[in-house]
């Protein structure tokens, strides 16, 4: 917004669009509306009583629930549970951090990712999927240090699955109305459909960020990639 008043162009999606996809929240009921699907889940609104608040996600959803700021990235906040009184200790870090809490019935299964370029149309790099080591999960720890995670490229899923998760992320992208880039993250089962989690507007560019692997395994590099969208951007113009 602050690009905008001073008549800049930039890089990725518009305000509006970073906003929704910020937001949880948000972006979880606008794919919901749209048909996509998204797992089980409930919004709690910093309570009083965090134990009846754990007490009923576990009527609701169960002990196995992952539980998010609704508005921070990288992982942070994050906690997966498997019993109340870890539900209780996670909506206690959660709340911490601004905004509502977004509580999600913990799906088991592959993390996956989707980075998405626009050209003349939307395209979808070949799919990824996150390894961590047994026991851990993606969080920020494994997202942001050297060796902690491994991507696989193509991702282990099923040809039908990795079509899903292609035109979900094209669908999701849109529903958001994002533009130039951004990455969809997944949890996919052994057997069923790809679950969306949410869309990173602005996915990582370190070195062992996923969206630069993507760009490589369909044939980009780091430096095409980002000329494509500063031309995209200077192309635009200021909004």
């Amino acid at each position: 917004k602050l690009l905008e008043s001073l008549r800049l162009p930039y890089v990725g999606s518009g305000v509006q669009a970073s906003a929704n996809a910020c937001d949880k929240v948000v972006a979880k009921r606008l794919f919901r509306k749209a048909g996509l699907q998204v797992a089980d889940d409930l919004i709690v609104k910093n309570p009083s009583d965090i134990k009846n608040a754990a007490r009923q996600i576990v009527e609701l959803l169960g002990s196995r629930v992952v539980i998010k700021p609704s508005r921070q990235g990288s992982a942070l906040g994050i906690s997966l549970c498997s019993e109340r009184q870890e539900v209780m200790r996670a909506l206690e870090i959660a709340m911490k951090y601004q905004g509502d809490v977004l509580v999600e019935k913990w799906i088991t299964g592959k993390e996956i990712t989707a980075a998405i370029l626009e050209r003349e149309e939307l395209e979808v790099f070949p799919v990824i999927e996150v390894r961590t080591p047994e026991g851990t999960w993606y969080d920020y720890e494994h997202r942001c240090q050297p060796g902690k995670s491994k991507h696989v490229i193509p991702a282990q899923i099923s040809t039908s699955q990795i079509v899903q998760v292609a035109e979900r992320s094209k669908a999701a992208f849109a529903v958001l109305e994002c533009r130039d880039l951004a990455r969809v993250d997944f949890v996919v089962p052994q057997e069923g459909e790809p679950i969306i989690l949410e869309v990173n507007t602005l996915p990582g560019m370190t070195p062992i960020s996923l969206y630069p692997d993507a760009a490589r395994a369909g044939g980009m590099s780091f430096e095409r990639v980002t000329s494509h969208l500063i031309e995209r951007a200077i192309a635009r113009g200021s909004v």
